[in-house]
């Protein structure tokens, strides 16, 4: 299997665990368990904790998430404003995504 062509920000185009962190944050800092229960609420993706911690690692590094101060073991990530602007990139290509299939399946 190919691994997928990642963007100029550092993200795969489509799928990727990391824009799932990046929607989870996008309305206020949360931590690991917090965006896990987001992102299976709001998407019924269930992502595990390795791939978690992975993403939230790979997105830090980029600058696109950032680790808050913690008074307990639980520490939040808030998303950047490299961050906003990469998941505003994606969304808009995955609305081009939805409108073409719907277009194509004649599905409203």
């Amino acid at each position: 299997m190919a691994k997928q062509k990642r963007d100029s920000d550092g993200l795969a185009r489509f799928g990727e665990p990391g824009l799932l962190v990046l929607l989870a944050l996008s309305d206020g800092p949360k931590h690991g368990y917090a965006i896990t229960a987001d992102v299976a609420e709001r998407t019924g993706i269930q992502l595990g904790p390795g791939t978690l911690y992975g993403s939230m690692a790979k997105l830090e590094k980029l600058g696109l998430i950032a680790a808050l101060q913690s008074e307990d073991r639980r520490r939040p990530y808030e998303i950047t404003a490299a961050g906003r602007a990469a998941l505003v990139t994606q969304l808009q290509r995955w609305s081009r995504i939805v409108e073409t299939g719907r277009t194509r399946l004649a599905w409203t």
